[in-house]
């Protein structure tokens, strides 16, 4: 039981990393890599606010807003430029803002690991199963959890998300229609940004703020995204747990092989549906 809680609190994890990248990916068919970069950013501004605070529950609230705000900026100084570029002038600029996000980190914060304390609220255990366990862990998965409800019913049940939708499946009707399509990219692509952050913040107290954690997520979210299908929540969603229980359980039951499990998964979805699980026309 505890290993699934386990597996459940890094699925939400890497659910909050991949969905805007995936949808990105989809909507605008923008190959990001500097997406992880953001997750960094999310977690060093909540760490430089939980600092001159002293409380985690403003850094939790200024991250993913710091975040949206840069990811912003950077779309409207460089990826809206490149949103018509091949793939590979969009790999080689975003491949070369994660070395830019790097050093701006190290020269900000130095080359150095830092951690962000818990709220005395989450800061404690339940017993679970018989055995305990830290209820920021249980906090992490409520996060992920009312996360995907409420992008399921922005993108189900409002006017933004038929309009999202219609843009994945065909963006050029959608702007003959007279829809602005471009400020919705902006809007998804904030967002994006913005849960990037979020993630960045809750895995802080967990993981640490260190320069480099971007990369080592950055290919779990990939993954994500190719065993889901870009441009699906629902692929996010069940591309994020399979990877999540995937690494948690082969680091325990087969520790040898479990880099090599996640990997054979890909693999093995590729083979059978190449574009995804739940891939969008």
């Amino acid at each position: 039981m505890i290993q699934v809680l386990n597996g459940l609190q890094f699925s939400m994890l890497l659910f909050l990393l991949a969905v805007g990248l995936s949808v990105v990916l989809g909507l605008m068919n923008f190959v990001n890599l500097a997406h992880g970069t953001l997750y960094m950013v999310g977690a060093y501004i909540g760490l430089a606010v939980a600092q001159a605070t002293g409380a985690f529950w403003p850094a939790f609230v200024v991250a993913p807003l710091g975040a949206a705000l840069v990811g912003s900026l950077l779309y409207l100084t460089l990826f809206r430029r490149m949103q018509s570029a091949s793939p590979i002038k969009q790999v080689l600029l975003t491949f070369g803002l994660i070395y830019v996000g790097l050093d701006a980190v190290r020269l900000i914060w130095g080359n150095y690991a830092f951690s962000v304390a818990k709220p005395a609220l989450l800061a404690g255990q339940l017993t679970i199963a018989g055995e305990p366990y830290p209820v920021y862990r249980l906090f992490i998965i409520a996060v992920g959890i009312v996360t995907l409800a409420a992008l399921y019913f922005g993108l189900e049940r409002t006017r933004v998300g038929a309009m999202v939708r219609a843009g994945v499946d065909d963006k050029e009707t959608v702007a003959c229609l007279g829809i602005d399509i471009d400020r919705v990219f902006f809007l998804v692509f904030t967002l994006g940004c913005g849960l990037a952050g979020l993630a960045g913040i809750v895995a802080a107290p967990v993981l640490s703020v260190y320069p480099g954690m971007d990369v080592a997520v950055l290919i779990f979210a990939l993954i994500v995204v190719v065993v889901g299908g870009p441009g699906s929540l629902a692929g996010a969603a069940v591309g994020s747990l399979l990877i999540g229980m995937a690494d948690t359980f082969g680091r325990v039951l087969l520790p040898e092989f479990a880099s090599f499990l996640i990997y054979a998964l890909m693999a093995l979805v590729l083979l059978l549906r190449p574009r995804g699980l739940f891939a969008v026309r």
